[in-house]
């Protein structure tokens, strides 16, 4: 392992206990510095593994966060869902894992939503969107690579912020409101293809304009030339 590996699975590990005291001192310089007592480091290592401040200290845990819900989603039996239930299981995976610290998740998009680092936020969740259509097989390179992870920052997003304030048993009204918001992508998406195949359809039917552009040498440019001499 290099070094540079070793200082980031550091900063992993130091991520992960502060977990326990950002609920009471937020995302924060103090936050690390006491879970730096707790992995026996002297508190000054906060610093030195997070010179450019705490908003680095969020980026680590939402990458690590992603990684980790990868390494959950693998272990699922993806080959007998459909993507429908692949989408609605990794986003049940991202969040599972967190239930925890939901007071911790909150106070980190409370640190992404502010004017300096709100651009951060935004690319967190769209790397979060990457992670999880690559983690349940998605291999697209058109287009729909960015309407997929568009349409699925959405859902993410808005199904985060109701995590958040359910107060359900095993977040049960989470997963209906998720499986509301993939049925209404699924049908979209099914209307799209409809409304796509439909024009395609109609637009096979119509002349090719092309057709009446004639070409050099054909017999209508050779009559319409005949025609202009016989004129003259």
């Amino acid at each position: 392992m290099s070094n540079e590996e070793s200082l980031d699975a550091l900063r992993e590990r130091l991520v992960l206990a502060a977990l326990e005291h950002v609920p009471f001192d937020g995302w924060s310089t103090k936050a690390l510095r006491h879970a730096c007592q707790d992995l026996g480091l002297d508190s000054s290592a906060a610093e030195r593994l997070f010179p450019h401040g705490v908003t680095t200290a969020v980026e680590c845990f939402t990458a690590l966060a992603d990684r980790l819900m990868a390494e959950d989603v693998a272990a699922l039996p993806l080959a007998e869902m459909n993507v429908r239930d692949r989408i609605i299981a990794v986003v049940k995976a991202r969040l599972t894992r967190w239930a925890p610290h939901q007071e911790s998740i909150r106070r980190a998009l409370a640190v992404y939503a502010m004017p300096a680092t709100v651009a951060g936020g935004a690319k967190a969740t769209w790397n979060t969107a990457d992670a999880m259509w690559k983690a349940i097989g998605d291999r697209s390179a058109d287009f729909s690579w960015y309407t997929k992870r568009a349409t699925l920052s959405a859902v993410y997003s808005a199904t985060l912020l109701y995590w958040l304030d359910d107060q359900s048993e095993d977040f049960a009204e989470t997963w209906l409101f998720l499986e509301r918001r993939v049925e209404d992508v699924v049908k979209a998406i099914r209307l799209r293809q409809t409304v796509g195949t439909s024009v395609g359809k109609a637009l096979s039917l119509l002349p090719n304009p092309l057709a009446f552009i004639p070409r050099p040498g054909s017999g209508l440019g050779a009559r319409r030339s005949g025609g202009r001499r016989n004129g003259l």
